[in-house]
């Protein structure tokens, strides 16, 4: 058994997988990744859950079998949420430093952080993470830590997200029926973020699109600090959708012929090829053309990407991503996903690779497994910061203490 105060667990309910990933941090800092449990996911939509009995299964299922596989009880998670209803934008917050020296406390960053948070929320809505940029001493920017300085006006830029407290509080509140304990909730795409970006990466700029089965989450990265987040409550499954109406198969079979024969391009080599696929006596049902169902999956992929670029365009990002796009989820082991997205996008795209992590390489190399490994990440960067560790993640702070208490 492994010290249960050096364990992380993230905790992703996603709409086509429940996925559970254990690591443990060693005395350096560093993470392995010990345990990981799956489960397929029936009771969440859009990245939401739909039907709690459903889901609570599945995260059990999920939980009980990273137990099983790391040799550890799962006594406290780290929970990922996305869906439709998350937003994010930056806020500038203003604190006046009153103290008779004027050298700026502590005290005064945590006041000026809240000020930034104070902010015109629907009173239905809740923030999730309040993600400190850059700091400002009387004019002075471009400071990133100004306690010890000495000025008389201090503010911060921070990235707000935040989302429906209602929503969020469903995946809470479905977790802690399993008697476990929620550590905090992240944003899946700061998740998967922490998960692939180096830190050189972050300094250049760089744009992480984490393609899953019922959301797309993407978050900016520009001089070392996050500029924007987004989700679209577009996903594969939308693809399989298409896939089954446009063919005119059951659903089922639609992600079988997805898996099979799908590519986010046109193959050239597929000119007039079809595929015969059978009941369930073996005998021939349909035949489908193979070149028709993938021009359907490029269509759909094209417009997820579309839609990310509009909103960077939108927000003034592009010339920001000099280290280019990096794509996360299962979407992204759609064949030629990648060159579809730098037709889009007009700049380099890759599919992600986990860095600073170690440990189970079986879950590493998965891009479906990106944001659950990131949420494990988000949860030794809190711990560092509460052992009073240097922390990578210095800023990334959740606003849940009171939240998480409600039943």
């Amino acid at each position: 058994m492994f010290d249960d105060s050096s364990i992380i667990v993230g905790l992703e309910i996603g709409t086509s997988k429940v996925c559970a990933v254990v690591g443990e941090q060693g005395a350096d800092g560093a993470l392995n990744i010990i345990g990981l449990g799956q489960a397929r996911s029936r009771g969440v939509r859009k990245g939401e859950i739909a039907d709690t009995t459903q889901a609570e299964e599945d995260v059990r299922n999920a939980v009980v079998e990273a137990e099983q596989m790391a040799d550890v009880e799962i006594r406290n998670v780290y929970l990922g949420v996305t869906g439709g209803h998350i937003r994010g934008f930056n806020n500038r917050g203003v604190h006046p430093v009153v103290s008779a020296d004027r050298e700026i406390s502590e005290d005064d960053v945590q006041d000026v952080i809240k000020n930034a948070k104070a902010i015109n929320l629907p009173t239905e809505n809740n923030v999730v993470h309040a993600i400190r940029q850059h700091f400002f001493v009387d004019g002075q920017d471009g400071v990133t830590n100004p306690v010890g300085m000495l000025g008389s006006r201090l503010e911060v830029d921070v990235h707000v997200v935040h989302g429906n407290t209602n929503r969020l509080q469903n995946a809470i509140r479905l977790v802690k029926g399993l008697q476990l304990e929620v550590d905090e909730i992240v944003f899946n795409g700061l998740a998967s973020s922490l998960a692939l970006l180096t830190s050189e990466q972050k300094e250049l700029g760089a744009l992480v699109i984490d393609i899953g089965g019922g959301t797309t989450d993407y978050v900016v990265y520009a001089g070392g600090v996050i500029r924007h987040t987004g989700v679209l409550a577009i996903g594969g499954d939308h693809v399989s959708n298409d896939l089954a109406y446009g063919l005119k198969v059951p659903l089922s079979r639609a992600e079988k012929l997805k898996l099979e024969h799908g590519c986010a391009l046109l193959d050239g080599k597929i000119e007039g090829q079809t595929v015969t696929i059978t009941n369930e006596l073996g005998l021939p049902l349909k035949t489908i053309n193979v070149e028709h169902l993938q021009r359907i999956m490029s269509l759909r992929l094209e417009e997820i990407f579309q839609l990310v670029a509009q909103d960077l365009e939108q927000a003034g990002l592009f010339d920001y991503l000099r280290a280019g796009v990096f794509l996360g989820g299962g979407g992204a082991r759609i064949p030629q996903i990648a060159k579809l997205a730098e037709q889009v996008m007009q700049m380099p795209v890759s599919i992600g690779q986990t860095n600073s992590i170690s440990g189970l390489k079986s879950a590493l190399d998965q891009p479906e497994f990106f944001t659950a490994i990131g949420l494990v990440k988000f949860g030794s960067f809190k711990t560092r910061k509460r052992e009073g560790k240097p922390s990578l993640a210095q800023g990334i702070k959740g606003a849940l203490g009171r939240f998480l208490q409600r039943p």
